[in-house]
């Protein structure tokens, strides 16, 4: 993937995210537009670590745009094309300042929440006695703000609403759709023998309509258990089988680094890089049902750049 960005013709904008490379067309025929090329970079606890992951863009790129194609009846989103596999082109939306995290489970930074004593997360209370990666009640709604660099950070529905980051009619909208999604999501999660465990939606507007925006059950905004031997090994309180960056996460733990002030990120080998990569392949395969075809990596780059050309020439 490009280190450096592309120049479009027409283009109005550019924006590097820690995964993404963003591409504004304000003035396209058909209207506002957006490209995005998925990077093969990764990030964990909101730092881009410093070696890419082989294949891990168009893994991502195929996943999200698997998941918005089956979850277009819920909620529109903003895909239009995807060019290239590793690039997706679409409506540019205004987004919501908010990520809406929907957690079905107590794992993750939930979990390391509770373990600490916290009882209440982004204004919900959770119950005593819960162990990790037990389900909760129900699914629960623990929106953070979007950060454009440093750390997203939790908040209440309340102080969403107290602060005016969005109307409470468009708030209740939100909450609709990403709980809607996330059942849509568990149930094709079932199919193909796994537990969505919790995951993240980004919701844009154009106009009065709000789109569902960015990438949706992916392994970068996901995280999944196998729900074979799930019961077992939460008896036995042993770590669940998951398919999700949480493996990256932890190993990034236990050698010493959490992104904070003063922790460098550990060296990354080619071996461990290449484990990565075959765990983002094997969740893409196993959630979509579909064989991973790995782009040609000779020219990558002129590849995307004439892929994303030739979309900029339809009026899609």
């Amino acid at each position: 993937m490009p280190n450096q960005p592309f120049t479009f013709p027409g283009q109005t904008g550019f924006y590097r995210g820690k995964v993404r490379d963003v591409y504004s067309f304000a003035n396209h025929p058909a209207g506002p537009r957006l490209v995005m090329v998925a990077s093969d970079r990764i990030s964990a606890f909101d730092v881009v670590l410093p070696r890419p992951v082989p294949h891990k863009g168009q893994v991502l790129n195929q996943t999200a745009a698997h998941f918005l194609r089956a979850t277009a009846d819920i909620v529109p989103n903003w895909l239009l094309a995807v060019p290239d596999p590793a690039v997706s082109a679409g409506l540019r939306c205004e987004p919501y300042a908010v990520e809406m995290v929907v957690r079905g489970y107590l794992a993750g930074h939930a979990w390391r929440t509770y373990r600490a004593g916290g009882r209440v997360l982004c204004g919900i209370t959770l119950p005593d006695g819960l162990r990790e990666n037990d389900r909760l009640p129900n699914p629960i709604l623990t929106p953070t703000t979007k950060a454009h660099e440093g750390h997203d950070e939790d908040i209440s529905r309340e102080e969403i609403l107290a602060r005016r980051i969005v109307s409470e009619e468009e708030y209740v909208q939100l909450e609709n759709y990403a709980l809607a999604l996330f059942q849509r999501g568990t149930e094709m999660a079932a199919q193909r023998g796994l537990i969505l465990v919790d995951t993240k939606y980004e919701f844009g507007r154009v106009g009065n309509v709000i789109y569902l925006i960015d990438e949706v059950h992916t392994p970068d905004s996901s995280r999944y258990f196998y729900t074979d031997g799930y019961a077992e090994r939460l008896a036995a309180n042993e770590p669940q089988r998951q398919l999700s960056k949480e493996f990256v996460r932890e190993w990034l733990m236990e050698n010493g680094f959490q992104g904070k002030e003063g922790q460098s990120v550990p060296a990354m080998s080619d071996e461990w890089l290449a484990q990565i990569s075959t765990r983002y392949i094997e969740l893409y395969e196993t959630v979509t049902g579909q064989s991973f075809q790995p782009a040609p990596a000779q020219n990558r780059d002129a590849e995307i750049e004439k892929a994303i050309l030739a979309y900029l020439q339809t009026n899609e």
